[in-house]
């Protein structure tokens, strides 16, 4: 247990933007694989995943343009309507920067319990405009996404903040 609070309240190096610009372009690429079959209803968005995770994490260093930006490229990747992606992770990211203090307060299993929400807002909202554009409801499993999502937060939010953690020095271990 004091390993768990020692972790938590260590002092991470500063994140570079190349680092946070990576972490974005693979998150896109990974929404761009070509998901098949039957479990394609249960693939989290993991550009929303990281977008939230750096507004949470670093909410001075993204802004609101690259999330609009991403999403007009998920847009276009999708085929989808011109804008609802950019929309919702806007919105994801406004959310993200006004809450990261509240967010970052908790331990990791609460954290999740606040991305579920955010992350079912962000679906929300793009489902909404879609709706308004004459699509027809997907049904309550297009929503598995954000749950999926939701549990990968643990994961993701240790292996994003290894570079971050210092190197141990040979000579004090």
């Amino acid at each position: 247990m004091i390993e768990a609070r020692a972790l938590r309240h260590e002092i991470l190096l500063p994140v570079k933007p190349g680092f946070i610009a990576f972490t974005l372009i693979a998150a896109l690429l990974l929404n761009l694989l070509p998901w098949s079959g039957d479990w394609l209803w249960v693939k989290p968005d993991f550009v929303a995943l990281v977008v939230l995770y750096w507004c949470v994490e670093q909410p001075r260093r993204l802004g609101f343009a690259v999330p609009w930006l991403l999403g007009l490229l998920m847009d276009v990747a999708d085929g989808t309507l011109f804008g609802q992606h950019a929309l919702s992770y806007t919105i994801l990211a406004y959310a993200g920067i006004v809450l990261h203090r509240r967010v970052q307060m908790f331990n990791m299993r609460q954290q999740v319990l606040h991305v579920v929400p955010l992350l079912l807002l962000a679906q929300a909202v793009a489902l909404l405009v879609r709706l308004v554009a004459g699509a027809d409801f997907p049904g309550l499993a297009y929503f598995a996404a954000s749950l999926t999502g939701a549990a990968l937060w643990p994961v993701m939010g240790h292996v994003l903040k290894l570079p971050q953690r210092p190197r141990l020095d040979p000579d004090q271990v």
